[in-house]
């Protein structure tokens, strides 16, 4: 990161005369690289050292660098060994043009070296300038731009102090980003905060006799990196916010140079960006920032589901999320930021912009979460984007689909609340106002109690027929054939024939196919000892459930609960996990289906067919209970409470 700097600081006029970091390298260094450590120690020593405090003797090429100050170069680092090749490509990156690249361009590159597990497991995805803009635009963009717009439009005596005091406004504001990886929010915000301020400025000269040559540009500028907090579990995307924020304000101060006409650079550097290396769900969010001083809390917090996070993270946000009044430990990892966000909030006026994953605003995690959002901290809706599809800038682009949520504290709410909606995942947003949000993310002024969520029922209202899942193998795919296997099996145990039943999962469902189950349920063992090759595969489950084989077939997606009680099934191998055999006509009903589907699919089915945990079932259904399924009703149910996967329909036997 040091080096980032000094390649930018040396394209863009922080190191005077440009290209002296080059010249360095290039031409003190030798061609086998083997100084190229030491040299490169030397220069952040005197990087961190003031002129004043330099030995008097020291190097005219070292001694023509600016002292940059900011702790960026004070810690001592190992000397970088390097050799031919090392040094030939670290010439080239100093000939490259570095003013052309923006800082928030770093978590992407950031996000492209990660290991794809690693970047899963620890839910990091960084966010494009154009989501970001959904955050911080109706956060306080919007409304910082339209107060300026007023002071501009005014004609009395007293504008040019209302611009003044505005302006002092500007620079008081703290911006605080409790998981802000490679510090993209804050960078952006940062810089659409100093562009505003040059606008500001602009108006300022206009309004002031003489206009602003009484003023040292140096002092023109009141907003600084200093305004922008931020917590990050991993010390190197918090260096590269730290550094990359430095970079912008560099970026900014030219422009204001440009504008004005007078060079600016804040170097040596006086302000540092407040970017502390910790877990956010450990740490006192008010001994970064003390919440009376934050006015806005924002970011992209963790996205892991449930089934994606170790053991430890598992316990920590449960413990969490049952402190802050979560009523499900469940929900998703980025849950804990709201709730936490919540707690922060409550001795401030700050207001929240997150990104999250769009399951927290469907399904039963909504019953879990925003009872606590809305009752225990008292925050409501500001604005919400409602489901788009991820972008990112970097290789390995995450295949998920969010939301934006903007929550202020109740005696802070606006009349009008913003909704943004999309005509597909991919399209533009149109903008509605509304005076209130349900946590769908729906106009709620016509229900009487906008609150209003859906909680996850254990039993069905009178004597409307139970749905449930169907059977759930956990036999590594031995049991399970396609047309072909099938053939060749029977040709070899033909007694076996009966046994060999239609399995049917959502996939078959929909778009056809052929695929047979074993199923062994109820089977006198003296038949099953007569079927030598049916016993081979018994035997294969069983040593399959004791992890002593792999799969033969990818299997089924299966819980957490059944891949942890393998040892105990595998004492029963000619049973299912879960076993749904039906004797009777059948409802199927697929557990995902597309969005784009007017309706979602559901088909009457027949045994001996058995159906998967890919479908839901449900026996004794009449033709009036499938009308209501197909109905225009159930569709809008399913579209703003049932639950999704990613913007798919996914149906549950608690919500639907």
């Amino acid at each position: 990161m040091r080096l980032v700097f000094c390649l930018f600081a040396d394209a863009t006029g922080i190191f005077e005369p440009r290209g002296i970091f080059h010249d360095l390298i290039a031409q003190r260094s030798s061609e086998d690289g083997s100084d190229a450590g030491g040299l490169l120690n030397e220069l952040f020593d005197v990087l961190n050292t003031s002129e004043a405090r330099r030995q008097k003797k020291l190097d005219e090429d070292l001694a023509a660098f600016p002292y940059v100050n900011g702790e960026l170069f004070a810690e001592r680092l190992p000397t970088a060994a390097f050799d031919t090749d090392m040094r030939k490509l670290f010439v080239e990156a100093c000939e490259f043009n570095w003013d052309a690249i923006s800082p928030a361009i770093f978590g992407s590159l950031f996000q492209s070296v990660m290991n794809a597990n690693e970047r899963r497991a620890s839910g990091a995805h960084y966010t494009t300038e154009k989501n970001i803009m959904k955050v911080i635009q109706p956060l306080f963009l919007d409304d910082l731009r339209a107060e300026f717009e007023r002071l501009k439009a005014r004609r009395d005596t007293g504008r040019a102090n209302a611009l003044k005091t505005f302006h002092d406004k500007l620079g008081a504001l703290k911006f605080f980003d409790p998981a802000c990886g490679c510090g993209n929010f804050l960078i952006i915000a940062y810089r659409e905060l100093r562009a505003l301020e040059i606008e500001l400025l602009k108006e300022l000269r206009a309004s002031t006799e003489g206009g602003l040559q009484m003023f040292d540009v140096a002092t023109l500028s009141k907003i600084d990196v200093n305004q922008f907090y931020g917590i990050e579990i991993a010390e190197f995307p918090a260096r590269i916010a730290e550094t990359a924020l430095w970079m912008m304000d560099h970026i900014m101060n030219n422009r204001l140079s440009l504008e004005f006409g007078e060079a600016y650079a804040r170097i040596p550097l006086k302000a540092s960006p407040h970017i502390h290396h910790a877990d956010a769900l450990e740490t006192d969010w008010g001994y970064v920032l003390p919440p009376k001083d934050c006015a806005y809390v924002l970011g992209n917090p963790p996205f892991s589901g449930f089934v994606m996070r170790d053991k430890a993270k598992q316990a920590q946000a449960k413990l969490l999320m049952r402190r802050l009044g979560a009523a499900g430990s469940r929900l998703d990892y980025v849950a804990a930021w709201f709730l936490k966000a919540g707690e922060y909030v409550q001795n401030s006026r700050a207001r929240i912009g997150f990104v999250a994953t769009n399951s927290i605003t469907q399904g039963e995690q909504v019953s879990q979460l925003w009872p606590a959002l809305f009752d225990q901290w008292k925050l409501e809706i500001a604005f919400a984007h409602r489901t788009f599809a991820w972008g990112s800038d970097a290789r390995g682009v995450a295949h998920v689909h969010v939301v934006v949520i903007g929550l202020t504290k109740r005696e802070d709410e606006t009349r009008d609340k913003r909704l943004f909606s999309y005509d597909n995942i991919n399209s533009d947003p149109v903008e509605s106002r509304h005076p209130a949000l349900s946590p769908y993310l729906f106009d709620a002024s016509g229900l009487m109690n906008r609150h209003l969520v859906v909680c996850r029922a254990r039993a069905t209202p009178g004597n409307v027929p139970a749905i449930r899942v169907g059977s759930k193998p956990v036999d590594g795919g031995y049991f399970i054939f396609d047309r072909a296997e099938r053939k060749d099996f029977l040709a070899s145990e033909p007694r076996a024939k009966t046994l060999l039943r239609p399995f049917v999962g959502s996939d078959e469902l929909i778009n056809g196919g052929d695929r047979w189950i074993l199923a062994l349920h109820g089977v006198p063992p003296q038949v099953l000892r007569a079927l030598p090759k049916v016993m081979e595969l018994v035997e294969k489950v069983r040593r399959y459930r004791l992890g002593e084989l792999p799969p033969r077939r990818k299997p089924e997606k299966e819980s957490e609960e059944a891949s942890a009680m393998s040892l105990k099934l595998a004492r029963t191998p000619t049973e299912f996990h879960v076993t749904v055999l039906p004797t009777t006509d059948f409802l199927a009903i697929p557990e995902v289906s597309s969005e784009r589907r007017e309706y979602i699919p559901a088909a009457w089915l027949t045994p001996p067919t058995v159906p998967s945990n890919k479908l839901l079932v449900a026996t004794g259904v009449s033709l009036h209970h499938f009308a209501l399924i197909m109905s225009k009703m159930h569709m809008a149910w399913a579209t703003y409470v049932g639950g999704r996967l990613k913007s798919d329909y996914q149906y549950s036997s608690g919500i639907n």
